[in-house]
């Protein structure tokens, strides 16, 4: 916890370096490209403008020790159960906070910002678990008439709730013309276009530790699939461009799984996942297969359901096939 706290602490004062970089006539340091830079300016700063009193107390950390946390983080995501992510809560919350202070790493921050949020559903999950059930005197209230939409989707009746009082980014009404006629180019409905929220915070330079890149989040090996250059320049940070990549790709799970929802599971988990948990499971929608599934994934099938419901008025039964 002393290596995360020195890290935090030395984004913390990032601003302060702008400012005497300022103060002094010096140019103002570049913005991180990946990792590597954002460790490298960190620790420049730590070693800088850190008081002696604080290296005194913490130890900066090793590019090892940084890689390792975001790399556990990520992993986690793709990887990890309810519990798992429930306990990176706490300490993304505090990154995050950090992270906003320099808007040079504004690129990992809305990365790790659309992930807090499941971080944080994931706790409620767990929470809600652990508690035990309020007692329920008096006669037994009529049973809830369950929505389609609900009860294909697990949780996604609690992501609505959570997203009805989400206000759109504040480049939504200039981003979502472009995203949402290059799905409607590619004969994919554009109520999916929406996804980009979910994946980046609809950032075009939003970037994971683990590679992936842009509005949509592809990672450099899919992109080369559906025709982007993640090469000087990277076409992924492109929002048009990587709107038709995202649509193509999506066109082509549907095309292979049949549905919305186990599209998007795959869009986010990987194909092969999604086929190997359908077979051991005899299933056939994402209800059927969702606990077999990453907890990652349990939350972002319906985190994106609920968000194009909120957005769009759409919900997920109701999404048209493409055309």
């Amino acid at each position: 916890m002393r290596l995360i706290a020195a890290f935090v602490l030395v984004l913390a004062i990032c601003p302060g370096l702008a400012k005497a970089e300022q103060a002094a006539g010096a140019a103002p340091s570049p913005a991180p490209s990946d990792n590597g830079d954002l460790y490298q300016s960190a620790k420049q700063l730590f070693d800088q403008y850190a008081p002696p009193e604080v290296k005194a107390q913490y130890e900066f950390p090793s590019k090892d020790q940084f890689d390792d946390f975001m790399g556990r983080l990520d992993k986690a995501m793709d990887s990890g159960t309810f519990q798992e992510l429930a306990a990176y809560a706490p300490q993304a919350r505090t990154i995050l906070a950090a992270l906003r202070t320099q808007p040079d790493y504004s690129d990992v921050a809305d990365w790790l910002a659309s992930r807090l949020e499941e971080l944080d559903e994931a706790k409620q999950i767990e929470d809600a678990v652990a508690a035990p059930p309020p007692p329920t005197p008096g006669p037994a209230s009529p049973a809830r008439q369950v929505p389609a939409a609900e009860s294909a989707i697990p949780y996604y009746d609690r992501w609505l709730r959570r997203m009805r009082d989400r206000p759109e980014p504040a480049n939504a009404a200039e981003l979502m013309p472009v995203l949402r006629r290059a799905f409607t180019d590619e004969g994919m409905p554009p109520e999916l276009a929406w996804l980009a929220e979910v994946e980046s915070s609809l950032n075009p330079s939003a970037r994971s530790p683990s590679g992936a890149r842009g509005l949509y989040q592809m990672k450099a090996e899919t992109a080369h699939d559906f025709g982007l250059s993640t090469f000087l320049p990277d076409e992924r940070t492109d929002p048009g461009k990587s709107a038709h990549a995202a649509a193509r790709d999506l066109r082509a799970l549907e095309e292979k799984f049949g549905s919305w929802p186990l599209a998007l599971a795959a869009y986010n988990a990987g194909e092969g996942r999604v086929s190997r948990a359908l077979a051991a499971r005899h299933a056939q929608d994402f209800a059927g297969v969702a606990s077999a599934l990453p907890a990652g994934t349990r939350l972002y099938v319906p985190e994106v359901c609920a968000l194009v419901t909120v957005r769009t008025g759409v919900t997920p039964d109701k999404i048209p096939l493409p055309k």
